[in-house]
């Protein structure tokens, strides 16, 4: 199922390049992004550039980082540069006159293709793996590194355009990529950590385990303004969940005191599992 849905994901992906940002020529980032800002110059096919340079880079991870390099990345890339060759010839004008309009739909496919093939635990390579050989001898972040890469790799399309529109529209692809990852990763899975403090907490605390059918930790505290000892009830629960719990909290105490915060990943039983 893993290997379907990054399938699915970097089809997505290619298709938002081979459709919408290549006809128009649209440069983003990543080593897709190089590897058209290559075929703009000299006609040398995307699905080639894009296998030699990853395929490099591929090689070189393993010899720095190990040889237990994510085979998943490696895969990501095989097919990606299997649907690059196959779609090549699929469209030669823009499908959408309109061109900003192609930077953002072309974005967006490519965003949610991404966003798929990281929630099954793979990577589209490329940049990334620049940025994790970066990592490990300076201490760069990771998000720093893709990020000058992507500035560098597209302000390298002004030599074979020589149009600043053409730039702008390549850091809006770039943005909205980012944008769509974001969202599809923190869209329909996201989560939130409620911190729960009332008298009734037996009751609530119930309720979420037994009815909502998520666990509940119980912590002793301390209100300092009043110093009396108070219960604490603790929960973790998908977002679209938690609007019937707070009805329910609404009406087992009214005067219940409530903080909610969204959290970046929630793995173990119930949510999702470590992928690595």
């Amino acid at each position: 199922m893993d290997y379907l849905v990054i399938t699915f994901g970097m089809s997505l992906y290619v298709l938002g390049w081979t459709v919408f940002l290549i006809p128009a020529e649209i440069t983003g980032g990543g080593i897709s992004g190089l590897s058209a800002v290559i075929f703009y110059s000299t006609q040398i096919p995307v699905a080639v550039s894009y296998f030699i340079i990853n395929a490099i880079l591929i090689l070189v991870a393993i010899k720095m980082l190990g040889a237990n390099f994510g085979i998943k990345t490696i895969f990501s890339m095989l097919v990606a540069t299997f649907l690059f060759w196959a779609t090549s010839n699929m469209l030669t004008k823009p499908l959408i006159d309109d061109t900003f309009l192609s930077a953002v739909l072309g974005a967006m496919m490519g965003g949610a293709g991404i966003g798929l093939v990281f929630t099954r635990g793979g990577s589209t390579g490329g940049t990334d793996i620049i940025a994790m050989i970066v990592n490990r001898y300076r201490n760069i972040s990771p998000g720093r590194v893709i990020m000058y890469c992507d500035v560098i790799i597209i302000a390298s399309s002004y030599f074979v355009f020589h149009s600043p529109s053409k730039l702008v529209y390549g850091y809006v692809s770039m943005w909205v990529i980012s944008y769509s990852i974001d969202a599809f990763l923190n869209g329909s899975n996201a989560s939130a950590q409620i911190f729960i403090f009332s008298k009734k907490f037996e009751e609530i605390a119930d309720y979420i385990n037994k009815v909502a059918g998520r666990g509940v930790t119980v912590f002793d505290g301390t209100g300092w303004y009043t110093k009396e000892n108070v219960k604490v009830v603790m929960t973790v629960v998908r977002k679209r969940e938690s609007s019937l719990i707070f009805r329910k909290l609404k009406e087992i105490d009214p005067d219940a005191f409530i903080s909610m915060g969204s959290v970046m990943g929630v793995y173990g039983q119930g949510f999702d599992k470590i992928k690595i």
